[in-house]
């Protein structure tokens, strides 16, 4: 007899509560084998593929494409034995030891849902059909399931969790409304003509109007994160303009050396590197405020963070141990890593743990900002545009290629001297590459 196994969408980050399913790749009926990739979600982090931790054939997905759902909720049903033999009658059944995922592991253990006192406790057909004959292994724990929201007369609302979530967040009352969906169901359509009635109307031209987006998933987690650095962490911001003659000259000359054939060669590159190099005389710039320890913590390595926008927000993944890198090395990183940000395919492991950031908002045309502070870190560099500018070289005013600098660094941990220092010193090694030599 068939064999019917639920798989709760599992924690893939540290401390996530959440995700967005976004593309299913299997379908009921299809046959799936242990780490096949069945769903793509959305965390607050990145899109992270999922793999299968069972062999079978899927007899039910729980939950459609673009629902957001807690750690923990079951999200697609397995059927893994459809043609094995029945169960025993009586007597247990000995749940089975999951296969491992790749990239994370599980356990098997039992669900359980409370019931509502004085009802009947609701149970999908699915559930029903297994029920009836085999067990069901749910894989990790998950979270008991509160009871569904009833009125004071007893009556509940039938309507789909995105749905009731989306009454919570207008104020709806769900209790109030008609559900126009099969059975009575409230659907999505339902809350928001209730809400229609509440705004006045306007009058627009043809085609003119007003897009409403969730916030969730990476543009949530950004936000909160941002929230958190700006209130927690107080910021200096600190500005130098420089003359990036020689190194844009160097920088045409190493691109058509056999050494560097087929790197992408850009301005980044050499901040980066300049980053790294003064990061050995500022420590500081380096390190990490530790409020629950009571202590500051450097940090004898270099994770640069590398601000990238990609259609689903702003990643910060980070370079590993960029200051150990060459040029070359460190530009195939940075090329790398640009790709991977932009495709989508960033993982939460690669934007955890970073000691400084870059951020370049020049490759927009624009000359400096005052960048916020990445969580956890204590500085920040935004390398503006270079452009061609007058600049006075042995008291002639001359066409130079200019560039500005902003410095924000968080002053619980970095004095304004040791911020100008650092400053100062990535500018010198951009304004002419041969103080390299010198570090």
């Amino acid at each position: 007899m068939p064999q019917f196994k639920h798989f709760p969408l599992p924690d893939v980050g540290e401390g996530l509560v959440e995700a967005e399913i976004l593309t299913w790749h299997v379908k009921p009926g299809d046959t799936v084998t242990v780490n096949q990739i069945i769903v793509e979600i959305e965390t607050a982090k990145a899109a992270v593929e999922l793999p299968c931790p069972f062999a079978g054939v899927v007899s039910e997905l729980l939950v459609e494409a673009g629902t957001t759902v807690d750690v923990g909720t079951p999200i697609i049903v397995i059927d893994t034995d459809p043609n094995g033999e029945a169960a025993p009658v009586n007597g247990s059944v000995e749940p089975e030891r999951v296969p491992n995922l790749v990239g994370y592991g599980v356990k098997a253990v039992t669900a359980k849902r409370r019931v509502r006192v004085g009802a009947p406790a609701a149970v999908p057909a699915s559930a029903a059909v297994s029920a009836a004959v085999a067990p069901v292994t749910v894989v990790p724990t998950p979270p008991v399931i509160a009871p569904e929201p009833e009125t004071a007369g007893g009556y509940v609302p039938l309507a789909k969790p995105p749905v009731r979530k989306l009454a919570k967040d207008l104020g709806i009352d769900l209790a109030a409304l008609a559900g126009s969906g099969p059975g009575g169901v409230i659907t999505r359509e339902d809350v928001e003509q209730a809400v229609a009635p509440a705004a006045a109307p306007v009058a627009l031209a043809a085609g003119r109007g007003e897009r409403r987006v969730p916030i969730k998933g990476v543009r949530k987690a950004t936000a909160q994160a941002m929230v958190d650095s700006a209130f927690k962490a107080p910021h200096v911001t600190e500005f130098l303009t420089i003359d990036v003659t020689p190194m844009m000259e160097l920088r045409a000359k190493l691109k058509d050396s056999p050494e560097f054939r087929g790197v992408k060669l850009t301005p980044l590159v050499f901040a980066a590197k300049a980053m790294c190099l003064a990061a050995r005389r500022t420590p500081d710039v380096n390190a990490t405020w530790d409020e629950a320890a009571n202590e500051i913590v450097y940090k004898d390595y270099v994770h640069l963070g590398v601000a990238a926008a990609t259609p689903r927000g702003l990643v910060v993944p980070k370079v590993r141990d960029a200051d150990q890198l060459s040029l070359r090395g460190l530009a195939e990183a940075l090329e790398q890593l640009t790709v991977t940000a932009r495709d989508g395919k960033t993982t939460p492991a690669d934007m955890m743990n970073g000691t400084i950031t870059i951020t370049n908002v020049g490759v927009f045309g624009v000359d400096t900002g005052t960048p916020i502070i990445n969580p956890g870190e204590s500085a920040i560099l935004a390398f503006g545009a270079i452009r061609d500018m007058p600049w006075v070289v042995n008291g002639q005013v001359v066409p130079r290629k200019v560039c500005q600098l902003a410095l924000s660094f968080d002053h619980r941990v970095v004095d304004g001297q040791q911020g100008s220092q650092y400053l100062a010193d990535v500018g010198a090694l951009l304004a002419d590459p041969s103080v390299a030599i010198t570090y």
